[in-house]
C-alpha cells in the first residue's frame, strides 16, 4: 500500500497493509510503519483502490466532479431555506 496523498508527509512511500476497515466511522487501512507500529490512514489518502477515473479523464484540468457540485449546490440549498425560514 502506497501513501499518495499530495500533502501527506509519507507522501510516496509505502507500507506493509496489514488490514481495511472502519474506524471512526471512515474507511481507514491499517499498515505497519517502519519501527513496527501499527498506524491508520484514511483508504482515500492511499493507492489501494486504484486510480480514480475522474481524475485520469480530467487529467488536471477540473477541480471538482460534477457530482460534488451538485451535492454542493444541494447543501447550499438547504443552508439558504434554513436562514430564510429563520429571518420570517
Amino acid at each position: 500500500m502506497r501513501i499518495t496523498h499530495p500533502f501527506h508527509p509519507l507522501n510516496g512511500r509505502a507500507f506493509e497493509l496489514i488490514c481495511r476497515r472502519r474506524h471512526w466511522g471512515e474507511d481507514r487501512v491499517v499498515y505497519a510503519a517502519d519501527d513496527g507500529r501499527l498506524c491508520t490512514i484514511a483508504s482515500a489518502f492511499t493507492d489501494i483502490d486504484g486510480a480514480d477515473e475522474f481524475r485520469m479523464l480530467a487529467a488536471g484540468r477540473a477541480a471538482f466532479r460534477t457530482a460534488d457540485l451538485l451535492a454542493l449546490c444541494e447543501a447550499l440549498d438547504r443552508l439558504a431555506q434554513r436562514l430564510g425560514a429563520g429571518n420570517a
